[in-house]
């Protein structure tokens, strides 16, 4: 694959050949970063897990201490008071059946997150086949299904992300920006880590993760230590 200069030349900031602490990383991942818009900062964690099997299937939420940087717009099914709730908390649509073919007919999807009260998961068990391949299901897990819609819209407007394997059960996250500072990117990573050590299955043996990575949206990847989880 034949790479842009910028890429290449962002690319000699990085030594291939090792790997790099978060606190060393973070500097450099913030001069690859050559793009005119505000690039994304992703960490990738590669597992030994076997996402195959139910107990070995890494899923959560963790609130980043400074945010994603991003904007988020969260929708919330609910219905009467917890409705108004869901509103006066700051979510950006609040419905219930009356989404459902605006989402399933029209392809409505302006939005990041949703949330569910436990009464309305009838209703958007629905919506699985749309939800579902896009990540935005609601789970117990990962606070989404839950009576306190005021804490969980908070949380997710506060920088709150969800964390889950692929099918390649490789963890991806986003951080951050470029534009964030190298502190701001060190303590979110840090917070994600500890959420991502405290999920490790019990059943899992050896060494729980096998790599991670850091990179900008368009800028190399920087490799971490990982031996250390």
């Amino acid at each position: 694959m034949k790479h842009g200069k910028k890429y290449t030349e962002a690319a000699k900031l990085v030594d291939r050949a090792r790997t790099y602490e978060i606190e060393e990383a973070a500097p450099i991942i913030k001069q690859t970063a050559t793009a005119k818009f505000d690039e994304t900062i992703e960490v990738n964690i590669r597992t030994s897990c076997d996402g195959r099997h139910a107990d070995q299937a890494i899923r959560g939420a963790v609130v980043l201490p400074h945010g994603t940087g991003k904007t988020v717009r969260v929708l919330v099914f609910a219905k009467d008071a917890k409705a108004d709730e869901a509103t006066a908390a700051g979510a950006d649509y609040v419905g219930g059946m009356e989404l459902v073919p605006k989402i399933q007919n029209e392809g409505w999807l302006d939005f990041d997150v949703v949330v569910a009260t436990p009464d309305m998961m009838g209703v958007v068990g629905r919506l699985g086949k749309v939800l579902g391949p896009k990540g935005l299901m609601p789970n117990p897990k990962a606070g989404t299904v839950t009576m306190d819609v005021t804490k969980a819209i908070k949380d997710i407007k506060a920088g709150k992300i969800e964390y889950r394997l692929d099918k390649a059960n490789i963890v991806h996250v986003p951080i951050g920006k470029a534009s964030f500072s190298a502190e701001q990117i060190v303590e979110n990573y840090n917070a994600l880590m500890a959420a991502i050590e405290k999920a490790k299955p019990s059943t899992v043996k050896g060494q729980y993760l096998k790599s991670i990575s850091i990179a900008t949206t368009m800028g190399p990847g920087v490799k971490l230590v990982a031996n250390k989880y």
